[in-house]
């Protein structure tokens, strides 16, 4: 075989072959060909002119996507803090309690008006089960927080409707027509069932909290309280059956092990609490719960 052709032969070879061209220089040209195609697409054609429009509803829906994951990371944020904020109510006076709730209403109030109200109006008219899982961490935070707060200052649940009503918001656009100057045009948030569900879940962590720092301060009454509600909270989650989804049957284990730590915590005050001085329970409660941790990791 003559040297010209032996040097075709190597030159034009595979990529992955010896003497061959190496895959980074046939990415480049298999690129340069694309590009050279698309200078060559005549913009004119019908079916061009469908897929452009394609093209420009999937931009405009991932670009909402996005910001509606960066407004749920927000409100995340914020909930999160109303709900250390609400935390430190725990052995405080009345004055004090009263005081941190008017703050804590007045948060919650800023949350729904800005950063709740921005994501009714980037919703309006749009599906919300396509944005469905990018506001879904976001609402269940805001269900916790908000429950936790209607708790310590009513002692109860809050319900779903009432947590609907308040992600009901009014617009006034002003129109030219005499007879009515001012047009109200309602957006909102919807609340799917599942989140709220979910956001209860997660409030029994902060109920259990709020009994372990009830004791440290020497409030013995208060544990019982939060473990009676805690257990209709637990009951009405079981009478669901088989939920679906893997999130639901986690939440409903964490829930078990927050009620599992706060009976242990009734048990301890009502059995060894005449021997354990008060300011010492809390040193037992987190052995126990120590305990009770490594049991769960080694099973």
């Amino acid at each position: 075989m003559s040297e010209d052709k032996q040097d075709k032969k190597v030159a034009g070879g595979p990529p992955w072959k010896k003497g061959g061209r190496g895959w980074k220089h046939k990415i480049q040209e298999d690129g340069d060909d694309l590009s050279k195609l698309q200078h060559q697409v005549d913009e004119s054609l019908p079916c061009v002119k469908v897929f452009r429009k394609f093209q420009e509803e999937l931009d405009a829906k991932h670009d909402k996507y996005e910001n509606l994951v960066k407004s749920s990371r927000d409100l995340t944020i914020e909930s999160k803090r109303i709900i250390f904020l609400l935390h430190r109510i725990t052995g405080c006076k009345e004055e004090t309690t009263e005081k941190l709730l008017s703050e804590a209403s007045i948060k919650i109030k800023e949350l729904q008006s800005g950063n709740l109200r921005k994501i009714a109006e980037q919703l309006q008219d749009e599906d919300i089960f396509y944005y469905l899982r990018s506001i879904s961490p976001g609402l269940q935070e805001y269900v916790e927080a908000v429950s936790f707060y209607h708790y310590l200052k009513d002692n109860r649940l809050v319900g779903f409707e009432e947590l609907q009503a308040d992600l009901v918001f009014h617009e006034e656009n002003d129109t030219s027509s005499k007879e009515d100057s001012l047009l109200s045009k309602q957006v909102l948030v919807p609340l799917p069932p599942q989140d709220y569900m979910l956001g209860i879940a997660d409030l029994t962590g902060e109920l259990m909290r709020k009994c372990i720092n009830s004791v440290g301060q020497g409030n013995l009454e208060e544990p019982f309280q939060l473990c009676h509600f805690i257990q209709n909270i637990y009951d009405a989650f079981l009478s669901f059956g088989n939920t679906p989804g893997r999130e639901f049957t986690r939440k409903i284990q964490t829930l078990r092990q927050s009620l599992k730590k706060v009976e242990n915590a009734c048990y301890t005050i009502r059995v060894r609490g005449s021997e354990i001085p008060k300011h010492m329970l809390i040193h037992v409660f987190n052995e126990e719960i120590s305990e009770n941790l490594e049991c769960d990791l080694t099973v």
